[in-house]
């Protein structure tokens, strides 16, 4: 039946092509809301797999099942989505945190994220905004709905605690302070909205 509704897909048939997309769409769906806990940036990439499977469907030869296909094409969007994401995170990072200070790449960030996750939502909101979606004062206060002054300010107090919560403690005040909580899991943001999901890339 699907090897059926395929050929008449590869030939031009628009029902067969929308009856494969109402039969693979929400389990599609679903597998990148796994991987990809914004819903927003979840629709997104959804839309993109199936544009570009539909784009390549000539080429589709059944060597593998159309929903195993149609997932690898997803999973690579995901994976270069992602690359995408820890270039943002880590070309911020250079803004946040002095060279001369900045420890190997994984444990800068594990101490990025819980330091983010310190941060008042307001100042986490406008810092991933700016440094790492790269939108504008105006693009984030129009967002916000904050004056574009408001955003301003709220970037260079994120900034300077962010400085602050990096910069290297001397052993004497290590063993005398107590060490910073480590948040769970499930509470250290990859986006501005404070939740664990990823925000998607906004307006330039």
């Amino acid at each position: 039946m699907e090897a059926t509704l395929i050929a008449a897909a590869q030939a031009g048939d628009e029902r067969a092509a929308r009856a494969l997309y109402e039969r693979h769409a929400p389990r599609l769906h679903r597998v990148v809301g796994r991987w990809v806990s914004d819903a927003a940036a979840a629709e997104d990439l959804c839309q993109e797999a199936w544009v570009r499977a539909f784009r390549a469907l000539s080429e589709f030869r059944g060597d593998a099942e159309f929903g195993t296909w149609l997932h690898t094409i997803a999973r690579n969007l995901v994976a270069s989505w992602s690359r995408r994401g820890r270039r943002r995170e880590a070309l911020a990072a250079e803004r946040w945190v002095p060279s001369s200070t900045r420890p190997e790449p994984v444990e800068l960030r594990i101490d990025l994220q819980r330091a983010l996750a310190d941060l008042p939502q307001g100042m986490r909101q406008v810092l991933w905004l700016h440094d790492v979606e790269g939108w504008k004062h105006r693009q984030i206060a129009g967002a916000l709905g904050v004056a574009e002054g408001t955003s301003k300010s709220q970037l260079f107090k994120a900034r300077a605690r962010l400085r602050e919560a990096m910069a290297p403690r001397s052993p004497a005040s290590a063993s005398t302070s107590p060490g910073p909580s480590i948040p769970s899991a499930s509470s250290i943001p990859s986006g501005p909205s404070g939740s664990s999901g990823r925000l998607s890339s906004g307006p330039r």
